[in-house]
């Protein structure tokens, strides 16, 4: 792909990139191609790490809905990130990485991904690409933040270097996978320069719970084909148990209202339907039917085909409610397995989650993606105040603020 909106540039114009993750790598095939010098600093010892982390169990580009509903799923969507994503589409993603010698594929669930299914094949084409363009790389250079002539500043090999750029693009990620290099410390550093952040935390994470040591027994076990409700939402996928609660694709789409609860109410309460294909009544039908001489484990197993990690939440969930599973009749077992209620009690750390909620507020940037107080200083990523599900949505946004800042650099210098 090679971005036809963007006019070349006079030569001599220089760009520094913070952040060499795919919000920064993307902003800087966008300014080498207007033949702008540019050059990609990372505080780690090679170039998106957590972009490689993202496809390990493959690589969800994005996702192939209509893009209307493909823009619902950003929770509150800014008219800024709105407008990025319409420029730079699912549609325009995919030809991208077509251009990379990476077809892609839309998967069962709508969701896209290349056909390798993996990251490092892309990433390295992609780096290849950029050293053509012309793009230069300093890695284990950390930002420090600016000097006072409001210049760059990093510490690399212990010592200070400063760099002087015409024009910065902030592409450091948010703070989830800290080891990886998102380790959110820019936002104290922009804080002091009075940018306005919303508090950063963690989405698309898991939660604790007080299990019983039956259930911590089956920690890694998956609960397959469910349907997870917290509200009046809704969503159908598969969660894990883990050792202290729950985490998973159901559990992440409903991760930023439950989060928002337990810090309001120190609690959340979900049900989960084990059994969402299986109505209520057909339910009620098997579970009422005499079951003999058969115990009543036997008995469920047989009846419901659930696994046992399933029967041992349903029990747990019993006595939740104050009874014992032996204590209710059919009608009330079916009841329980179609919204078995587990009450969650804590939010996984942020270093753990898969992404950030938070960051530069929109209100702090103009209709260029550049920072209003400091002229020829733009931002891409998850350093912007937004929030999305797991499912392509993610990296979607990721790269359109990245395209959307790296433009707006461009659209700079030609007016210098």
């Amino acid at each position: 792909m090679t971005f036809p909106d963007i006019d070349r540039l006079p030569e001599g114009k220089t760009a520094a990139i913070v952040g060499g993750g795919p919000a920064g790598l993307i902003a800087a095939e966008v300014l080498a191609r207007a033949g702008v010098a540019v050059t990609v600093y990372d505080q780690m010892p090679s170039l998106g790490r957590k972009f490689l982390m993202a496809g390990r169990g493959g690589l969800n580009l994005t996702h192939s809905e209509e893009l209307p509903l493909f823009l619902a799923r950003y929770s509150d969507i800014d008219p800024l990130l709105r407008g990025a994503i319409e420029a730079f589409p699912p549609s325009a993603l995919r030809a991208w990485s077509d251009g990379l010698g990476q077809a892609t594929f839309v998967g069962s669930s709508g969701r896209v991904f290349p056909e390798t299914l993996k990251t490092s094949p892309l990433l390295r084409t992609w780096l290849l690409r950029l050293g053509n363009l012309g793009v230069k790389t300093k890695l284990r250079h950390r930002w420090e933040g600016f000097d006072g002539d409001g210049n760059l500043r990093f510490v690399a090999d212990g010592k200070e270097v400063s760099v002087v750029p015409d024009v910065i693009v902030l592409a450091l990620g948010g703070a989830s996978w800290a080891k990886l290099g998102s380790d959110g410390r820019w936002a104290d550093i922009l804080a002091a320069q009075k940018i306005a952040i919303a508090p950063l935390q963690p989405t698309n994470c898991g939660f604790s719970a007080a299990w019983s040591d039956v259930l911590r027994g089956f920690e890694g076990t998956p609960l397959k084909r469910i349907s997870l409700t917290f509200g009046e939402r809704s969503v159908r996928g598969e969660a894990m148990i883990t050792r202290d609660g729950l985490e998973g694709g159901a559990v992440y789409a409903l991760s930023s209202p439950i989060r928002d609860a337990i810090a309001e109410h120190g609690e959340a309460t979900v049900t989960i339907d084990l059994l969402p294909d299986v109505t209520l009544a057909k339910l009620d039908e098997r579970l009422s039917a005499a079951r003999g001489k058969q115990s009543l484990s036997n008995f469920l197993r047989k009846a419901t085909h659930l696994s046992p990690a399933a029967l041992s939440l349903v029990r747990e969930g019993a006595l939740a409610k104050g009874v014992t599973l032996a204590a209710l009749n059919g009608k009330g077992i079916a009841a329980l397995i179609k919204a078995v209620p587990v009450k969650l009690t804590g939010v996984a750390p942020l270093a753990t989650a898969i992404s950030t909620a938070g960051g530069i507020r929109f209100a702090e940037l103009d209709e260029r993606f550049m920072l209003k107080r400091y002229p020829g200083i733009f931002v891409a990523g998850e350093m912007l105040d937004w929030e999305a599900p797991t499912g392509g949505y993610l990296l979607q946004a990721t790269f359109a603020t990245g395209v959307a800042a790296a433009k707006g650099a461009a659209a700079f210098l030609k007016k210098g």
